[in-house]
């Protein structure tokens, strides 16, 4: 028995043995579904400088680039669908092994893969729709793209006149507190943490795995590259994610 059958032997074992498991997943899981991670190569940051949020607020004309930046990038994100690796979370999840999905994604895909909206924790919000900032009423982005490609005139809502933005978190924009909040208590209340295609350096989200392990729950890290927490890991895998976990779940 090879290396990897070992490691995908003793991860079942481990998710058999669980009684609360919680997933926590990163990029790398949705690089499958063709989505670029932001930092690798070829990724939106390494062709565009992050607009942040205050900027975003004081400049309209900041606020028209990210709009544009937002519907050249729709093309990929819009056709992506949910590989192997989102659907084996998804069986997870509905087998009640896996009590929540938190996620760094904002692709939307754990929740096309068949988990319900309300067992997936957005750190970083959702590409998928916008909303205005101050009242929060939800628009779907075809009504946006409408509005702003004729003349790139900029969304207002219509609700309270505020400002619409894609219902992500930027950089400079502070951390929602409520799904932090729902994000600790899942972790907390683990028995097993499963961290998956994430790089595990970007604080504060980060920070949970480390929280699951210090507070007695096995760690298993799942990531094409080394992470920081390797050494902390109950198991530590270097492997493709979908082929991995349909591996582990019977997917296949």
């Amino acid at each position: 028995m090879g290396k990897q059958d070992k490691e995908i032997q003793q991860l079942r074992q481990m998710i058999e043995e669980s009684k609360r498991a919680v997933v926590f997943t990163g990029a790398g899981i949705s690089t499958e579904s063709g989505i670029p991670d932001f930092r690798s190569p070829g990724g939106i940051w390494t062709r565009y400088q992050p607009i942040d949020f205050r900027d975003f607020m004081a400049s309209e004309e900041m606020r028209r680039e990210s709009w544009r930046r937002k519907f050249a990038s729709d093309a990929v994100m819009s056709k992506a669908k949910p590989n192997r690796g989102h659907l084996a979370v998804g069986k997870l999840v509905q087998k009640g092994k896996v009590s929540s999905v938190i996620t760094q994604n904002v692709d939307g895909l754990h929740q096309a893969s068949g988990v319900p909206d309300d067992q997936v924790i957005e750190l970083h919000g959702n590409a998928t729709y916008a909303a205005c900032l101050d009242c929060h009423k939800r628009y779907e982005l075809e009504v946006i793209r409408a509005i702003f490609e004729k003349d790139e005139t900029l969304p207002e809502c219509d609700h309270c006149s505020g400002i619409i933005k894609t219902a992500t978190i930027s950089f400079g924009q502070a951390m929602p507190l409520a799904e932090m909040q729902a994000a600790e208590s899942e972790t907390l209340a683990c028995d097993l943490f499963l961290a998956i295609g994430s790089s595990l350096v970007v604080y504060p989200a980060a920070g949970f795995p480390e929280l699951a392990r210090q507070n007695g729950a096995r760690l298993v890290i799942i990531n094409r590259d080394p992470t920081p927490l390797d050494g902390n890991a109950d198991l530590a895998m270097h492997s493709e994610i979908g082929p991995t976990l349909s591996a582990v779940v019977d997917l296949d």
